[in-house]
C-alpha cells in the first residue's frame, strides 16, 4: 500500500471524470472553435462574475501570463518572499515581463495593505522601478495552506487603486480557502484584475488551470499563451475534466482539510515534532526537532511507504487530496 502526500497534483480522475472527458466533444482551440473549452472558460468566468477565462496547461502559465500582460520591462512585481510565482516558477517574472520583484516578509505568506503601501516606489524617482502589479496567493502554499482574512484583500485593493497598481491572485488552491468561508467566488472577482485557479490540485483534474479576468486582459493573455507554446488543440477532453470537478469536487475539499487535521493530531505526540503550522486547509507542515534533517525523514517515511517532501531543512510538507481516504489514513496512523 503506497500513501503519497506529495501534492495534491498525484491523482488520478475518477471514473465519472474520465467518462466526461471521453464523451466530450472537441475542435481546435487555436482557432478558438473547441466548443468544450469554451463551455469551460464561460462558466469559470461567470463563477467569479468576471468577464472571461483562459486554459492554460499549467498555474504557473496563467500567473505568468497575469505578470506578462500587467507588467512593462523595468516593472516591479510586489508579493511575500515565500509566493509560488517568486519561489516556484522558474525566474518567469524576470525572463517572460522583464521585471524585478519586491518581497515582503508576511505572516506565514499573507501581506497586508500596509506592507503594501510601504512597497511602492516612487514614479517619479528614476533610480527605482516602477511599482505595477501586487501578487497574492490564497491558500498559502508555504504557510502551510493558510487563508487570507478577505477584509485585507478589500484593504489591498485600495491601495492598488490609490496608486494605479494592479492586483492579481495566485488562487491555485482558492477554493480550499472558500469552502472554509463565507466568502463567494464572486466577491473574489470583485476584488482582483485576475485570478489564476487550479483545476488540476484539489479538484482532481489531471492537468489545466485557468487564467480569470477582462475581455482584454484575456485577449492579450491568449497571445502571449501562444508565444510560450501554450496553445491547445483538441484539449477539449481535459477540459471536459474541468467542468466535471467545478461541478462535483469543490464542496468535498473539506474531507480533505479534515484528513489534514488529523495528520496534525497524529504527529502532535511524537518527541522528533519540534512544532506543526497551524492546519487551516490540506497541507500540513511540520518542524522536526533540529537533530533530525527533513531529507532523512522522508526517506524513512518513504521506507513506510509513504511519500512527502522536504520543505526546508527540517520543514516537511504532507499534502491531502480526493485519492486519500480514510483507509490510507489508518494505514497512515499505524506507520508511525
Amino acid at each position: 500500500m503506497l500513501i503519497d502526500l506529495r501534492s495534491d497534483t498525484v491523482t488520478k480522475p475518477v471514473a465519472l471524470m474520465k467518462e466526461a472527458m471521453m464523451e466530450a466533444e472537441v475542435g481546435d482551440d487555436v482557432f478558438q472553435d473547441d466548443p468544450t473549452i469554451e463551455q469551460l472558460e464561460k462558466k469559470a468566468a461567470a463563477m467569479f462574475g468576471m468577464e472571461a477565462a483562459l486554459f492554460c496547461p499549467s498555474g504557473t502559465m496563467t500567473n505568468q501570463l497575469a505578470i506578462r500582460i500587467h507588467c512593462l520591462p523595468g516593472s516591479e512585481v510586489i508579493c511575500d518572499k515565500y509566493s509560488h510565482i517568486y519561489q516556484y516558477e522558474g525566474g518567469g517574472i524576470g525572463l517572460n515581463a522583464l521585471s524585478s520583484i519586491k518581497l515582503r516578509d508576511g505572516n506565514r505568506g499573507r501581506i497586508t495593505a500596509e506592507q503594501v503601501k510601504e512597497s511602492i516606489n516612487n514614479p517619479e524617482d528614476i533610480h527605482k522601478p516602477v511599482s505595477r502589479l501586487v501578487s497574492v496567493e490564497n491558500t498559502m502554499n508555504k504557510g502551510g495552506g493558510s487563508i487570507y482574512n478577505f477584509h485585507d484583500f478589500i484593504e489591498i485593493r485600495e491601495i492598488c487603486d490609490h496608486h494605479g497598481l494592479k492586483l492579481h491572485l495566485d488562487g491555485a488552491r482558492l477554493f480550499n480557502a472558500l469552502v472554509e468561508t463565507l466568502e463567494t467566488p464572486g466577491d473574489y472577482g470583485k476584488i482582483f484584475d485576475t485570478i489564476s485557479i487550479c483545476l488540476s490540485k484539489g479538484l482532481g483534474c489531471p492537468v489545466g488551470s485557468l487564467l480569470l479576468g477582462s475581455h482584454e486582459d484575456i485577449h492579450r493573455a491568449r497571445g502571449f499563451r501562444k508565444v510560450m507554446g501554450g496553445g491547445w488543440r483538441q484539449a477539449g477532453f481535459l477540459a471536459a475534466a474541468g467542468i466535471y470537478a467545478l461541478d462535483h469536487h469543490i464542496e468535498r475539499l473539506k474531507e480533505d482539510h479534515q484528513r489534514a487535521a488529523k495528520i496534525g493530531r497524529i504527529f502532535s505526540d511524537k518527541d522528533y515534532v519540534k512544532s506543526i503550522y497551524p492546519i487551516e486547509s490540506n497541507i500540513v507542515i511540520i518542524e522536526l526537532a533540529h537533530n533530525k534533517a527533513a531529507t532523512d525523514f522522508v526517506n524513512e517515511m518513504a521506507r513506510k511507504n509513504i511519500l512527502c517532501v522536504p520543505f526546508g531543512k527540517h520543514l516537511v510538507r504532507f499534502v491531502t487530496h480526493l485519492d486519500f481516504t480514510d483507509k490510507l489514513l489508518s494505514y497512515f496512523e499505524a506507520q508511525l
